[in-house]
């Protein structure tokens, strides 16, 4: 592999030449912009702005804009002046555990290879005292023009580095969470655990990017003069119920495992719709059994009081009717 970067570890008064190696590769496909119409490439040019000519890549340099607009030139020369002692050295600052490094920190990733017979020793030294101490070295270094910071770990037999972003470059997660009181019940959450369970483990390796395959189909589809394979679109605007969903998917991670299952039944899905919306507010709620009972026992007393006070008004009437002559 091609190194990128040529320099030495500083450990305490060791110095280890390393070089400096990309740990990753970027296997997504790319496009270039074309003229629809002929399918000419289009191509981006430099043009000054004052005189409006095309600018060479020899006599492009560098400039600070200030807020107002102003430039202010800065050379190649004025960099290199800069007391910057990690220019040329990844300079080890701390031992700490791996586990205190935020993942959010992460960045590009690189191998550092021994520059050379003479650093063998103190390069496989610096391995297995991290090997043994089970901790990472945080470390400074420059690379393009600006001071990093970088994370030192053991990756087989080789010292790998993860470039670390500034703890000032991390952004506060501000508004991201759910707004208002979301309450997950305790049943919910053991299903989740039941399928977290379930799924187990993957090897890494077995997974693969399924996009870029699907574009690879498709561009050698029309290499070939054949139609690009279609995929459905996927469902959307539906509300399902959590539990049934929950359980269905435990069914099948299981059945993936080849462990005895149940039928799975199909998760209730409710559309929801404005007019549904406005009947629910409308249709009045049908009484409960006990609130039926307690309404017929109201009716019931009414009825009783009402024969009660009809009673002595008939009472009160028979001695004023006249009996007709035998």
């Amino acid at each position: 592999m091609r190194s990128i970067w040529n320099g030495a570890i500083s450990f305490g008064l060791v110095s280890i030449p390393i070089k400096l190696v990309n740990a990753t590769q970027n296997r997504s496909i790319s496009f270039r912009q074309i003229h629809m119409a002929d399918g000419g490439r289009i191509r981006y040019r430099k043009v000054c702005e004052l005189d409006e000519q095309e600018v060479p890549a020899s006599d492009i340099g560098k400039g600070y804009e200030y807020p107002d607009g102003s430039i202010i030139p800065i050379t190649e020369d004025d960099l290199a002046e800069l007391p910057l002692p990690t220019a040329r050295t990844i300079e080890i600052v701390a031992f700490v555990p791996g586990d205190t490094i935020d993942p959010l920190q992460l960045d590009a990733a690189y191998y550092l290879a021994a520059g050379g017979a003479p650093a063998a020793k103190p390069y496989v030294l610096l391995r297995e005292a991290l090997k043994r101490s089970k901790q990472v070295a945080i470390a400074k270094f420059a690379l393009r023009g600006r001071e990093r910071l970088g994370m030192l770990r053991v990756v087989d037999d080789v010292i790998a580095m993860h470039g670390l972003l500034w703890p000032d470059e991390i952004r506060a997660p501000e508004g991201v969470a759910p707004e208002g009181d979301v309450t997950v019940r305790e049943a919910e959450l053991d299903l989740a655990d039941a399928l977290m369970d379930t799924l187990g483990s993957v090897d890494l390796d077995s997974l693969h990017d399924d996009y870029r395959e699907a574009v690879e189909e498709m561009i050698a589809a029309k290499t070939e003069g054949e139609p690009a394979p279609k995929r459905e679109p996927a469902a959307g605007g539906k509300v399902i119920d959590l539990m049934a969903a929950l359980e269905n998917s435990v069914r099948e991670a299981k059945g993936a495992r080849g462990e005895p299952t149940e039928p799975a039944e199909p998760a209730e899905v409710k559309r929801l719709s404005s007019r549904t919306q406005q009947a629910k507010k409308t249709t009045p709620r049908k009484k409960t059994a006990p609130a039926r009972k307690a309404a017929s026992a109201k009716t019931s007393a009414k009825k009783a009081t009402g024969a009660k006070k009809a009673a002595p008004e008939k009472k009160a009437a028979s001695p004023g009717r006249k009996r007709r002559p035998a």
